[in-house]
């Protein structure tokens, strides 16, 4: 009944959802041009694909090196990759190029995932982190369409919602041929709201599998040279509305001692990039975006500002690996924080707000290793930067613990491509 009940809100709210879709793309034209995909309307695939689903370009980028050891393993296989959000399918654009197919996910109503199924002909079907749309599992399930939890992840606060409708969620979770859980915790909570044990195993989280090219390497060097090779510099990443700024009005507490110090900030949605560049300077900060070529912006050179705008796609675990120390954002607010593996596979200490249940059990690790620092508000912030650039054995201790726990953990992705690979 509340399946069925799912799917009659979501068509009588689906014109709505087109209507917000086409106000939204006057920010983000890609995001509307494609609205036809979102009811299933995709280009039909040359032959079956296996399906990788990411909601957002969170995901998106954590199932970077899952689709890359996939087309290794099985080069013959297309591999189709759909996003709900337009930053998560230029993402999967910018990683993958002409390597795999892209679409929007399908709207989660009957007739739209119907549609979108009878043109790719999954397969199989690779769902990222925790995404239990109804409609897609169970549609796919009926069609044999084998389904793949992987890197999944269920919060506390998470699971406790999902147990208010178990009656309901118990069938969509033994609908997924495999669950390849992060850790004993996200297993035993899955278990707890229905999972069948024989189809629930902690692999451990591929994010830990993280690759930095020699490329990424000699571009964040050259950028390092120009931003100022004897400037300590700190990034604060993915950051949000309602955080930014928190962010600014602490690297303002920190020029007071250290007034060389430079900021890097990277928003997490590409649509506010402007206004995050307007709120830098009626701050009173020189501000220089990475995407603007001259080499003055706002009165100051490229050398000079106080603050460095990361206004690009695809260029933060290059932009990580110019600073001394890495905030993760999302997490001075209550959006659950981002992934911290990143800035400590580069060797950074990472520093984050107390808002990280999306990532506590990665966090718990860094925790336990001493490669983390967690900071309630914008002038305790303030400090513990300051405390890192003024003892750099410090943050040099602090980012080889983070490294060290990364290393620790490798091989999920092995794991996790094995298992798939089994059960198809």
């Amino acid at each position: 009944m509340l399946h069925f009940l799912y799917s009659l809100f979501f068509r009588i709210a689906l014109p709505f959802v087109i209507l917000r879709l086409w106000w939204n793309g006057r920010k983000n034209a890609d995001g509307f041009v494609h609205w036809q995909e979102r009811l299933g309307y995709v280009t039909p695939a040359p032959k079956p694909v296996i399906w990788v689903h990411a909601v957002s370009v969170g995901e998106t980028i954590a199932a970077a090196p899952l689709v890359k050891a996939l087309l290794r393993r099985n080069p013959d296989i297309p591999i189709l990759m759909t996003a709900m959000t337009p930053t998560g399918s230029a993402r999967a654009k910018a990683m993958f190029g002409d390597q795999v197919l892209y679409a929007f996910s399908p709207y989660d109503t009957p007739g739209a995932v119907r549609r979108f199924v009878d043109r790719v002909q999954p397969r199989a079907l690779v769902i990222m982190e925790t995404e239990l749309w109804p409609n897609m599992i169970s549609l796919s399930h009926r069609r044999n369409v084998p389904i793949f939890l992987i890197n999944a992840r269920l919060s506390e606060r998470s699971a406790k919602k999902y147990s208010r409708v178990a009656s309901s969620v118990r069938p969509l979770l033994r609908s997924i041929r495999w669950i390849a859980a992060q850790a004993e915790e996200d297993a035993n909570r899955f278990l707890k709201i229905g999972a069948t044990p024989s189809s629930v195993s902690v692999t451990g989280s591929i994010k830990f599998d993280v690759e930095i090219s020699e490329d990424t390497r000699n571009d964040a060097t050259a950028l390092r040279e120009k931003l100022g090779e004897d400037r300590p510099i700190w990034i604060a990443a993915s950051t949000h509305e309602g955080e930014d700024r928190q962010i600014l009005e602490a690297h303002r507490a920190l020029l007071e001692k250290h007034p060389t110090a430079r900021l890097i900030i990277v928003p997490r949605h590409p649509e506010r990039f402007s206004a995050v560049a307007a709120l830098i300077a009626s701050m009173g900060l020189g501000v220089q975006r990475r995407s603007e070529a001259q080499e003055e912006a706002e009165g100051c050179d490229i050398g000079g500002c106080q603050v460095y705008l990361g206004d690009t796609m695809g260029e933060l675990l290059m932009l990580y690996g110019v600073a001394d120390v890495a905030f993760v954002g999302g997490s001075l607010i209550e959006r659950g924080g981002h992934n911290p593996l990143e800035p400590a596979a580069w060797g950074l200490p990472v520093v984050s707000g107390p808002h990280i249940f999306n990532f506590e059990t990665i966090y718990n690790q860094l925790d336990a290793g001493k490669g983390f620092f967690m900071t309630p508000s914008a002038e305790s912030l303030a400090d513990c930067v300051s405390m890192l650039f003024d003892d750099p054995e410090k943050a040099v201790e602090t980012g080889q613990n983070a490294l060290d726990v990364v290393n620790a953990n490798r091989g999920a992705l092995q794991r996790v491509v094995d298992g798939i690979v089994e059960r198809v």
